[in-house]
């Protein structure tokens, strides 16, 4: 149960994907502690219907014009952003090559390629930019980018993934060092195996297992054996830590992935 508990009264901050997965729950959370929360998304959700808190601008983050479009939306109501939350996210488990079967339906594409670079990547980059035009004049802001543990260890079957997070990651370290000088934070967030989400939705697991060589059926959950803590991460442990980087209790942290795995060290 998500509770009040830390103050971000009045800000205003754009999480894109906010409609379903980690992002409603981050958007949840920052409701809940006084933001106005923007949710950039293709699709709505009835989840924060009839909430003063909560706007919805339909947006696909790999449009540079529905980018701009959404900012100016955003800008027109309220005046300013506090805060940008990059959290849209795809994922295809693919093999470079399929050496169990050569089953090329296993194997990444051009197009799975360019899904994930356009969403995972250049919708970053987008979002970004728009929003440090507004936050460059107001010297303040703050832009916090949903990496992922795979951005800083690879993972098996999982390789254009990885690599679209170790750009988010290269992203957050140079652009916390151009920004800095206008008082704007950038922050990554690495999450490890969390609970459920559309993005572990079942065909995922399965295409994830065939990669590693094991059925889905097969799948373990022990994690104490990969996760010192034991247990999955929860997603209220994710929109925390996302809206205390929204505050100003965390006004000297910048140019940093923070890692929020339970100790998991390896893909």
């Amino acid at each position: 149960m998500i509770s009040n508990w830390i103050d971000l009264k009045d800000k205003v901050i754009i999480v894109t994907g906010g409609s379903m997965g980690i992002g409603s729950r981050i958007a949840e959370n920052l409701i809940v502690n006084g933001a106005r929360v923007v949710i950039a998304d293709l699709a709505s959700t009835d989840k924060f219907v009839n909430n003063d808190n909560v706007l919805f601008v339909e947006c696909n983050v790999t449009k540079k014009a529905d980018v701009e479009k959404m900012v100016n939306v955003v800008v027109e109501k309220y005046g300013k952003i506090d805060g940008l939350v990059n959290n849209a996210g795809v994922n295809r488990a693919r093999l470079l090559v399929d050496y169990y079967n050569g089953d090329k339906r296993h194997e990444l594409s051009e197009e799975d390629f360019d899904f994930m670079v356009n969403v995972n990547q250049k919708g970053v980059f987008l979002c970004t930019q728009a929003v440090a035009r507004v936050m460059i004049p107001q010297r303040n802001g703050v832009i916090i980018n949903i990496s992922s543990e795979a951005g800083m260890e690879g993972s098996k079957g999982q390789s254009v993934y990885s690599a679209t997070k170790g750009a988010v990651n290269s992203f957050t370290l140079s652009w916390a060092k151009e920004l800095g000088q206008f008082n704007i934070r950038v922050v990554g967030v690495a999450p490890g195996i969390n609970e459920p989400t559309p993005m572990g939705n079942l065909k995922h697991v399965e295409d994830l297992a065939y990669t590693r060589g094991i059925k889905a059926s097969n799948v373990s959950g022990d994690y104490a054996k990969v996760i010192p803590l034991g247990r999955v991460g929860k997603l209220d442990e994710i929109a925390d830590l996302v809206s205390y980087l929204n505050s100003e209790h965390s006004s000297y942290i910048t140019g940093t992935i923070m890692n929020i795995t339970g100790g998991k060290s390896r893909g």
